[in-house]
């Protein structure tokens, strides 16, 4: 089934407030640092990389988010693995908030753009 452009926005638009509404009622909002919910990531991956979160593809960038290996390095990629193909999901996930914390959607300027997370 396909979704209509609009309602995929408004789900994405949702996974992104609902972490901040549900961190507020819990605790102090400043000390809360908002989360991006999966669908958003799997929505990136699908446009960075086709979904394929082991993706080496020869161009330099890795993974299912196509992180370039120095801002692997900067953003505690090592931790996890040497290269983010080599990674889990779910640690591709955990340093892509930490870039999106350090760069904000610019760091995948094109692919945010397509799924709504960018102007």
């Amino acid at each position: 089934m396909r979704i209509p452009r609009s309602y995929r926005r408004a789900l994405i638009v949702l996974g992104l407030l609902l972490p901040t509404v549900v961190a507020g009622a819990a605790g102090p909002p400043a000390a809360a640092r908002q989360s991006v919910s999966d669908l958003v990531w799997d929505r990136l991956a699908d446009c960075e990389s086709s979904g394929d979160w082991q993706a080496d593809t020869g161009n330099g960038y890795y993974g299912g988010l196509q992180i370039w290996p120095p801002t692997w390095r900067e953003a505690g990629g090592l931790r996890y693995a040497d290269r983010p193909d080599r990674a889990s999901r779910a640690q591709q996930i955990a340093v892509g908030e930490e870039i999106l914390r350090r760069q904000g959607w610019n760091a995948w300027g094109w692919c945010a753009r397509q799924i709504g997370m960018l102007e």
